[in-house]
């Protein structure tokens, strides 16, 4: 790391197993004990299905009858379900149809097959993939259980020692050892349990950045060697720690090349570092924490340039080199320390290393980025981030968390499988979690001395040539099962009846199997048909079976013998080319809607009815209505049905079709213009004129018209006049205008009568007051008359 520019971030304690985890839920134990008892009742009823399809037997739809109690509803319901689960679960429950093959190792390469090695069991004609069938389905046509090949083997455990946590003994593991023996496409399960052992061994690396932001991390780590075995002794007495250091690559751009800054990196000339290095193995795995105190005092601060360090390749070296650094086969727990991110894949083109990492160990004998770690994590199985303090103050308790972590995450693996077999697990949880079949087991929350359970499924899809073997392990644990599996691919070692030109194949081929093996020049179920040695005559006798030079062999439903076609089922024929079976059924299951029979695919119908299948009464009793024509003498009656003509509708062809059309309307204009000179425009239609005024449906020019068909099958129009009407329109405008003025003149009226009352009173009430009234002159005793006298002080007269 830089040394100029991270001393502030917090480094990140990065722990993980060198093996791998996580973990995973299911389902309640009890659902668990419903879902298997629905699973085994399935299974039985997709036994016999399969057994129907394996039998060359068709499974035919039907339709449901008009009306079904609710049970019988539940039932056809729950019959459906069962085929579609029979269909879709083959697969999952190791059922599937038989395709029969020509051979008995073909036979049992071909899943859910059994080979029937009976001499006499094919009857005459038969081909020998008719021995090649379900075993209930050859149980069926009378193989004895001591002819039939149908090789099944339970896995056979070897070694299965009780789980254990002495210290003596410690198994974690049971079984140990398993054998199996598998079909193709037939998967075999067996049951695996875990339990962590109490006291279990662990190897403790811890991996430390030592570029000079770091520096503050180091002195704190000299003083924790002690505090982490004495965790360590929280889980087990017997537990190792190590140590190892890195900084970067040793190469521009990531470190200075002068030589003043390789001897010394430090970013402050008066510090003392250490030279940069990629990787270095400070102190192998060793349970003396004095050792660790003093190892991890002797180290010094490092530096570089850029702010990626040598993360991953020291991870990779801590790995692989197993020796050096004295990793046992216990419990490995590596801490990874840093407060910046690591270089990424491709990005030491820079510095012209183009080759990747090889994968070896390469030590001589001298040697907050979380987002980032959590993305690398992610990658890392069995892996936990943490986040350090400043002054790495938290690790011991980071460290017995993260410890505490893995160790409850069980995930079960297998490593080396070979090719062309399957291997999906079931996990049994605490609480009966029964999740769905996947590519490892999973568990999580586990304590220790607590057992958990998984369900292994094999499931060859090839042949092995040899007995294989592979093993499955807990990730992080030492403890292995190891399983050796073969497949059942040939029938030599059931089969012990081999005869050269047996007398059974007419001397002519090999027995074996229960069937013959002909010569080249023979062919046949005992090699009875003789051929000659020249091509043409071979293609000469398949061509016997064809019907055309494009035809299959006997029409695809049977096999060419000696030239004659020997027919499958119910197929017959020269060529097999007739299907008794392939006749319309009605909704009863009946051949010909029961009135006929099914030959070659064609109905045979009784007297009285016709059609393809016999479902035309030869009577047109249907097509009748009451007395008159077949059909309203406007269709036909092909099959107790009337199919009419364009212009009519109807049960009974009874009905005109768009009666108001154009070309009626042309008809009666014609016949009130012209009369009876109209063929073109009525074009077979008559005419008639109804007397009166009427209102039909259609209306056209002043005329009103309706077509109908005849009781003579005719296309009749019949036309009349419309009826005179009144022109609503002026009585009403004039009606209106009369009713208001009237209601004008009485409302004013009426007024004047009031008024002319209320005066009329009013005035009389006047005329009474007025002749009430007496009017009497008094004088006033005191009041007196004014008198005036006016001066004039200029006049001087006497006056």
């Amino acid at each position: 790391m830089s040394s100029t520019s991270h001393a502030s971030f917090l480094p990140v304690v990065y722990c993980f197993s060198l093996n791998s985890a996580s973990a995973s839920g299911g389902e309640n134990r009890s659902k668990l004990q419903n879902i298997d008892t629905d699973r085994r009742f399935l299974q039985e009823r997709c036994v016999i299905l399969n057994d129907y399809i394996s039998g060359n037997k068709r499974l035919k739809a039907f339709p449901l009858p008009s009306s079904l109690s609710p049970r019988a509803m539940q039932q056809t319901w729950f019959m459906v379900i069962v085929i579609l689960y029979c269909l879709g679960q083959n697969d999952t429950l190791g059922i599937q149809a038989c395709q029969p093959q020509p051979t008995c190792s073909e036979c049992l390469r071909s899943p859910g097959c059994a080979w029937c090695k009976q001499k006499d069991f094919l009857k005459p004609g038969e081909a020998n993939e008719r021995r090649c069938d379900s075993a209930e389905s050859l149980q069926s046509r009378k193989c004895a259980n001591g002819q039939m090949i149908n090789p099944k083997s339970p896995p056979e455990v070897k070694k299965d020692r009780e789980l254990s946590s002495t210290k003596e003994n410690v198994i974690q593991l049971k079984p140990q050892s398993i054998h199996l023996k598998l079909r193709i496409g037939q998967p075999s399960e067996f049951k695996v349990s875990f339990k962590r052992a109490v006291g279990y061994p662990i190897d403790l690396y811890y991996l430390m950045d030592l570029s000079f932001s770091m520096k503050d991390d180091l002195d704190n780590i000299k003083d924790l060697g002690k505090d982490i075995l004495t965790t360590l002794e929280q889980f087990t007495k017997d537990r190792h720690i190590g140590f190892g250091s890195f900084v970067d690559k040793v190469a521009l751009p990531y470190v200075s090349q002068l030589k003043s800054r390789l001897k010394n990196p430090c970013p402050n000339r008066l510090e003392k570092c250490q030279p940069a290095f990629s990787f270095r193995n400070v102190l192998p795995l060793t349970k003396q924490a004095e050792r660790f105190k003093v190892e991890v005092g002797k180290q010094k601060i490092s530096g570089n340039l850029d702010s990626p360090e040598a993360g991953l390749d020291a991870i990779m070296q801590s790995v692989v080199c197993r020796t050096e650094i004295g990793w046992r086969n216990v419990t490995s727990i590596l801490v990874y320390t840093s407060d910046d991110t690591f270089h990424m894949a491709g990005d030491g083109r820079l510095a012209g290393i183009y080759s990747p990492h090889d994968g070896q160990c390469h030590l001589d004998g001298t040697s907050t980025y979380e987002g980032t770690l959590q993305a690398l994590s992610e990658l890392i199985p069995r892996s936990v981030v943490g986040v350090l303090t400043k002054d790495s103050s938290n690790v011991v308790q980071l460290i017995s968390d993260a410890y505490r972590n893995l160790s409850s995450s069980i995930v079960f693996e297998h490593e080396h499988a070979p090719a062309g077999l399957a291997i999906s697990y079931r996990s049994l949880c605490e609480g009966g979690q029964y999740p769905n079949w996947s590519s490892r087991g999973e568990c999580s929350g586990v304590k220790l001395d607590q057992q958990v359970n998984f369900t292994v499924r094999l499931n060859a899809t090839a042949c092995l040539a040899e007995m294989q073997q592979f093993s499955i392990k807990v990730q992080g644990i030492s403890d292995i099962l190891t399983v050796f599996v073969e497949t059942f691919c040939d029938c030599d070692g059931h089969c012990q009846d081999r005869e050269e030109k047996a007398p059974d194949c007419k001397g002519n081929g090999t027995f074996h199997c229960g069937m013959c093996s002909c010569d080249g020049m023979h062919l046949g179920q005992h090699c009875e048909c003789e051929v000659t040695d020249d091509f043409d005559s071979m293609k000469a006798l398949s061509a016997l079976c064809r019907q055309t030079n494009k035809s299959e062999i006997c029409d695809g439903h049977g096999d060419c013998e000696c030239g004659k076609c020997s027919c499958h089922s119910h197929y017959r024929g020269d060529y097999c080319e007739c299907d008794d079976k392939s006749c319309s059924q009605d909704n009863n299951m009946q051949w010909c809607n029961g009135k006929g029979s099914c030959n070659c695919g064609k109905c045979l119908c009784e007297e009285g009815y016709t059609g393809e299948s016999c479902h035309c009464p030869v009577d047109k009793r249907d097509c009748i209505k009451g007395d008159g024509l077949v059909c309203s003498g406007q269709g036909e009656c092909p099959c107790d049905r009337c199919i009419c003509n364009g212009k009519v509708t109807g049960k009974y062809c009874q009905s005109i079709q768009e009666p108001c059309s154009k070309k009626y309307q042309t008809c009666t204009l014609c016949a009130v213009q012209k009369g009876e000179d109209c063929n073109t425009e009525c074009d077979g239609m008559t005419t008639k004129k109804v007397p009166g005024p009427q209102e039909y449906v259609c209306l056209h020019e002043g005329l009103t018209f309706q077509v109908k068909v005849t009781d003579e099958g005719l296309i009749q129009i019949l036309y009349a006049d419309l009826p005179q009407s009144i022109d609503k329109t002026h009585v009403i405008i004039g009606s209106s205008v009369i009713s208001i003025l009237l209601i004008g003149i009485v409302v004013i009226i009426v007024y004047r009568l009031l008024i002319e009352l209320y005066d009329r009173n009013e005035y009389r009430n006047f005329l009474n007051a007025q002749k009430q009234t007496t009017w009497n002159e008094q004088n006033n005793p005191l009041f007196q008359e004014a008198t005036t006298t006016v001066m004039n002080p200029l006049h001087e007269g006497d006056d």
